[in-house]
C-alpha cells in the first residue's frame, strides 16, 4: 500500500486527508502530519495503516477535548465523563486524559481555584455551595478545603450583604428571604448578622 495524496482537509482547517492507494483513507492535523513525516509514496503495511487511523482518532478527540476546555476549563472529572459521552473507547479517552494532563489543562487545583474566582465574582455564592458544586464536579475534598482556606468568612459575610441588597426587594416575606438565603448556602448565623435578627 502507499500513500497516493495529501491535501487540506476541506471543512476543517488544519488537518490533512491522506488518501491510500487512491482511496481516502483517514485525517490528520499538521503536526501529526509533521511529526510522523509521512510524503506522497509512503509505502506503507496493514499494521501501520492501523496505527495512523489511531493516530487520526486520537487527533480528532483531542481536538475536541480543547475545544471544550476552550469555552471555560474543566475537572478531570467532567472531561472524563465527557469521553464516556462520546462513546471513546478507553484507550483513547485514557490517552487523550493523559494528554490534557500532561500539558496542563486539566488540573483540578486550578479548576477549583478558578471556580471559586468565578463564584465570588460573577455570581456571589456561599462556601457551602462552592464546595458542593466542586464536589459534584469530581473535584477531591482535601483539594475544595484548600481552595475554600483563601474564602474567609468576612468575604463571605461581604458575598451575603451584597446579595441581600440585590434580592431582598423581591422577598416581602422575611421567612421565605431567610430560606432563600439558607438555600443559597448561608449559615443562618451568617444570615442573622447580615439582616440584624
Amino acid at each position: 500500500m502507499k500513500i497516493t495524496k495529501i491535501q487540506p482537509a476541506v471543512k476543517t482547517a488544519g488537518r490533512y486527508n491522506i488518501f491510500v492507494d487512491e482511496k481516502y483513507s483517514f485525517s490528520l492535523d499538521e503536526n501529526q502530519l509533521l511529526d510522523l513525516k509521512l510524503k506522497n509514496g509512503f509505502e506503507i503495511s496493514e499494521k501501520q495503516l492501523d496505527e495512523l487511523k489511531g493516530e487520526s482518532e486520537f487527533g480528532k478527540a483531542y481536538a475536541r477535548a480543547l475545544e471544550l476546555i476552550l469555552s471555560r476549563p474543566r475537572s478531570e472529572k467532567e472531561m472524563a465523563d465527557y469521553a464516556w459521552r462520546k462513546k471513546w473507547e478507553e484507550e483513547l479517552s485514557d490517552r487523550v486524559l493523559g494528554r490534557l494532563r500532561e500539558k496542563g489543562y486539566i488540573d483540578d487545583l486550578k479548576f477549583a481555584q478558578f471556580w471559586l474566582r468565578a463564584r465570588t465574582g460573577g455570581k456571589p455564592s456561599s462556601k457551602r455551595k462552592i464546595s458542593a458544586e466542586l464536589s459534584q464536579k469530581g473535584v477531591k475534598k482535601e483539594t475544595i478545603d484548600d481552595v475554600l482556606k483563601g474564602y474567609s468568612d468576612d468575604q463571605e459575610l461581604e458575598v451575603l450583604q451584597a446579595l441581600v441588597s440585590k434580592k431582598q426587594s423581591k422577598y416581602p416575606d422575611r421567612q421565605k428571604f431567610i430560606a432563600y438565603l439558607a438555600r443559597q448556602g448561608y449559615s443562618f448565623d451568617s444570615i442573622k448578622k447580615v439582616l440584624d435578627i
